[in-house]
């Protein structure tokens, strides 16, 4: 029964995507913080609307909530586990690829972004996009893929064609 809550048809290809997600955005942040070693020469202009720079955010999406202490770490650090293991049920109940590929890379981008909370403290983020005054926040390949996976969600909600019930046109 408990094998049922959490495995499905479409749990491998969930799973694949948010390892796929995991292993891209912790490679970036080792390869950024290791070998480019970003924080010693930010901010780099890449283009004149982007430039890579580090950020260490401590608190949750747009730096809101901002935590210093282990206390806080780990609160922040279970409930992105919470959330993610609450995810992986509804993954093995989901009935479209879509659905799990979003899964899969909100699952993924969580995690990624935990694993910076219980090694650094808080999370490493390096892309900066502005143009004509405005900036906009400053991310990491994790926030990209929990906000494609947000998406993903979203348009195979209200697009995917899900089976109605009582299709009326059938009655």
């Amino acid at each position: 029964m408990i094998r049922r809550w959490l495995w499905g048809p479409y749990s491998p290809l969930g799973f694949i995507v948010g390892a796929l997600t995991v292993l891209a955005d912790q490679g970036n942040k080792l390869w950024m913080l290791y070998v480019y070693d970003i924080g010693s020469k930010q901010p780099v202009a890449v283009t004149p609307f982007f430039d890579l720079i580090l950020v260490w955010n401590k608190g949750i999406s747009y730096g809101l909530f901002q935590q210093d202490g282990l206390i806080g770490r780990l609160v922040l650090v279970a409930f992105a586990l919470s959330v993610s293991l609450a995810l992986v049920v509804w993954l093995a109940h989901v009935t479209t690829a879509l659905t799990a590929v979003s899964i899969g890379l909100i699952v993924g981008g969580a995690i990624g972004n935990a694993i910076d909370r219980a090694v650094h403290g808080a999370v490493a983020d390096f892309y900066s996009f502005h143009a004509f005054g405005f900036q906009w926040y400053i991310f990491n390949i994790a926030d990209v893929a929990i906000v494609a996976g947000v998406i993903g969600l979203l348009y195979d909600s209200l697009f995917g064609g899900h089976k109605k019930a009582g299709n009326p046109s059938k009655m």
